[in-house]
Parts: C-alpha cells; sequence; structure tokens
C-alpha cells in the first residue's frame, strides 16, 4: 500500500472530504497531489486556509505568482511549478517573466525583481533579512505590510512545496505543457 494513497471525497478521512469535494466541483475532477494531501487533512485544510489568506493580501496577483515561482523552484517543485506557471500564462505575464521565474533568473521588471530579492534573503536568512535588503524592497515601492505579507506567501508555498514533494505529487495532464525539471 502506498504511503499516500489518492483519496476520494468517499474515502479521505473525515476531516478531509469537504475540502476534497469542494476542491473536485471547483476543478472538475481531483487533483493527484491534493488527494494525496489528504492523508493529513490538517495539512491540507491549513494549506487551503493560508493560501486563501495569501489570496487577500495587498499584493497583486502577478507579485503573489511571482513569489510562488520564487519559492516553488529554490524548493524544486516540479508540480508547484508547472501549476504556477500555467497560473501566470493565465495572467497574461510576459514570456520573458515567466522564463526567468522557471530558469530563477533576474528578472525583466525591476519591481518584480526587488520581490525576488527580497524573498530569496528572506529564505537564505530565515527572516533575518538585512536592514539593506529590507530597504530595497520598500524603495522598490513596497511597504513594511507587504513584507510581512511576503512572509505569509513563503510559509503558505513553503508547506505547499515541501508536501508537494514528500508525497512525489504527480503532475495532472493539463499541466503537461507547463512541465519543469530543476537544474
Amino acid at each position: 500500500m502506498p504511503h499516500f494513497p489518492e483519496h476520494t471525497a468517499e474515502t479521505a478521512p473525515p476531516a478531509a472530504r469537504r475540502a476534497l469535494a469542494a476542491t473536485e466541483a471547483q476543478f472538475g475532477s481531483l487533483p493527484a497531489a491534493v488527494a494525496r494531501l489528504a492523508t493529513s487533512p490538517e495539512l491540507l485544510n491549513g494549506f487551503l486556509k493560508l493560501s486563501t489568506l495569501f489570496e487577500t493580501t495587498t499584493l497583486s496577483p502577478l507579485e503573489r505568482e511571482t513569489l510562488i515561482l520564487v519559492v516553488a523552484t529554490r524548493n524544486s517543485c516540479h508540480f508547484c511549478v508547472a501549476l504556477h506557471t500555467a497560473k501566470l500564462v493565465h495572467l497574461d505575464a510576459p514570456a520573458p517573466l515567466i522564463s526567468a521565474l522557471r530558469s530563477s533568473t533576474p528578472l525583466p521588471d525591476p519591481r518584480l525583481e526587488a520581490l525576488r530579492l527580497f524573498v530569496l534573503s528572506a529564505l537564505a536568512t530565515t527572516g533575518a533579512v538585512p536592514p539593506a535588503d529590507l530597504d530595497a524592497f520598500l524603495t522598490a515601492g513596497y511597504t513594511p505590510r507587504q513584507a510581512l505579507e511576503v512572509v505569509l506567501g513563503i510559509g503558505t508555498y513553503t508547506l505547499s512545496t515541501f508536501a508537494n514533494r514528500l508525497v512525489d505529487a504527480p503532475l495532472h495532464p493539463t499541466l503537461a505543457a507547463h512541465a519543469w525539471i530543476a537544474a
């Protein structure tokens, strides 16, 4: 028996069934990654709540997806990179931006590059961001509130990337065009 079976709304632990049913209704099918995460209803429900909170931050959709791709590539989560590449395409993000995010190289947009560098600094220092890095982030037009929202995003998507890697989340066929392999 696999360690992380692909649960359904009927086979999942009771505390995960509602989330699985809602996910299936939203997407038309149940992604295997979500089905595997249901092994821990606490993790699944916690991630869904955190991601919903992150969506309400003052960071724009493009900024949120930029942060997510920085975390996903750093943590080598092939599933997350593919999923959030698709979201960037849906947002009509410029191809050079998507390419740079997927290859972990400097971004063509100076403001988003400041965000990328701040995320990387926060990750590298486990939150003890040097004053110069925080100042550069703020000088790019971000706010102290948004610095803390970045921490929320990092926490949310570190949870997601670690969990998806642990359960060896398979890539959904609809994401095949956005498949990614860590360099």
